[in-house]
């Protein structure tokens, strides 16, 4: 007999804990499987920048608490271009900077205690129940024990390289990626600022700095692919390189680097229908985007909330109620996300910047207005067809002025 729930979430890391958290919110029962035994398993590779558009949806989730208590930085980005430094001013108006290794656990902790949540540690997801449409899901425990869950809805949580995607046969849309990337945690870094961020676009190159709690700086080089072997012999007299040619840049040499640098050499853009055969994907299984901009986190909460408002309700009703629900949730991720993955999917095949990139950064190095609008559009707090037309005509004038 299989076990019966609202909702059967496979993932358990941001994604899935915040889908898990929020549908319980609106009276779900729900399984939250995750294959990783240890309650503090973590993602390695990770930006540890969250962008400010997520921010509401993180106050909503419960978790921006736990955040600040535990010591995570509020973020605002300088960032330089070759004309020069972009600041935008502090408006209160900020994301936050956090290792992996605290937020992972908190974010599942913070599921695993939410009513109406049944966490299944140590389980994989083997098998999908369900003849077109997805009923269910089959697991199986370290020790070989099988179970059968059988849900309203399977929302799989699995990564840009969905195990749950592969078995329903839900091909993602691969984009090549041109970059590589190096990053390894740093203390004791002389910062202009310790409470902002700084990112460096030498293009085609890039590089960051992140301060995260416990004084501890994310230093990471993204690098084209070309690159590769200089990096993969000495990625620490690289990144030194790379660092001596910036402008304003702290002296690498001088910090301590804790832990190795850590690579990651393959990072392709991927992307496919947020839901399909009545399974709805959240996080990196519904859109994977170069993670250069930060992006991941942010929208791994973002879109577990937008199932959960746009399901939260139907999981109650009919099958056909259920089915107009996930048609919108794939729509409204379509909708709010699909040009951010354009735009970066675009930029990260290691081209330069195009001239209508040049235009709004030459401007907001100028101008304070043009910087705020740029800082939107770069958090991904509005949708680049609702912002573009206004910040290219302020940009215009402000070099024109």
């Amino acid at each position: 007999m299989a076990e019966r729930y609202d909702a059967v979430v496979v993932g358990g890391s941001l994604a899935g804990c915040s889908a898990a958290r929020f549908l319980a919110l609106r009276g779900a029962r729900v399984a939250l499987v995750e294959k990783r035994p240890s309650m503090d398993a973590y993602k390695v590779a990770c930006t540890h920048f969250i962008q400010a558009g997520a921010s509401p949806a993180i106050e909503r989730l419960g978790l921006a608490p736990l955040i600040r208590e535990a010591g995570g930085v509020p973020n605002k980005v300088d960032i330089w271009t070759r004309y020069g430094w972009i600041r935008p001013p502090d408006n209160g108006f900020h994301g936050w900077n956090v290792r992996r290794s605290t937020l992972d656990p908190l974010v599942r902790r913070l599921a695993v205690e939410t009513p109406g949540v049944e966490y299944m540690p140590g389980f994989t997801a083997t098998g999908l129940e369900g003849n077109g449409r997805i009923t269910g899901v089959r697991v199986r425990a370290r020790d070989g024990e099988d179970r059968a869950l059988s849900a309203r809805l399977v929302v799989a949580a699995d990564g840009r390289d969905s195990e749950l995607a592969r078995l329903a046969r839900v091909p993602a849309r691969i984009r090549p990626h041109g970059r590589i990337c190096y990053f390894a945690y740093h203390t004791g870094l002389e910062l202009r600022d310790p409470r902002r961020s700084r990112l460096w676009f030498a293009e085609p190159d890039a590089a960051y700095l992140f301060p995260n709690e416990d004084g501890i700086v994310c230093v990471t080089v993204v690098a084209t692919k070309d690159q590769l072997p200089v990096y993969r012999a000495d990625p620490e007299a690289a990144a030194l390189a790379l660092f001596r040619k910036l402008p304003d840049a702290p002296a690498l040499e001088r910090a301590t680097r804790v832990g190795k640098w850590i690579g990651k050499l393959e990072m392709p853009n991927a992307s496919r229908p947020a839901a399909a055969r009545g399974m709805a994907f959240v996080g990196d299984a519904a859109q994977a985007s170069d993670p250069l901009w930060g992006v991941g986190c942010g929208w791994a909460v973002q879109s577990a909330e937008w199932l959960a408002e746009e399901t939260g309700v139907a999981l109650h009703g009919s099958d056909d109620q259920l089915s107009r629900a996930l048609d919108a949730y794939r729509v409204r991720h379509r909708r709010e996300l699909a040009a951010h993955h354009w735009q970066t999917s675009d930029y990260s095949t290691g081209r330069p910047f195009n001239p209508v990139e040049r235009l709004m950064m030459a401007a907001a190095a100028r101008d304070e207005r043009v910087a705020e609008d740029f800082e939107r559009l770069g958090t991904r707090s509005v949708r680049p067809q609702a912002l573009l037309p206004g910040l290219l005509a302020r940009s215009a004038r402000a070099l024109a002025a």
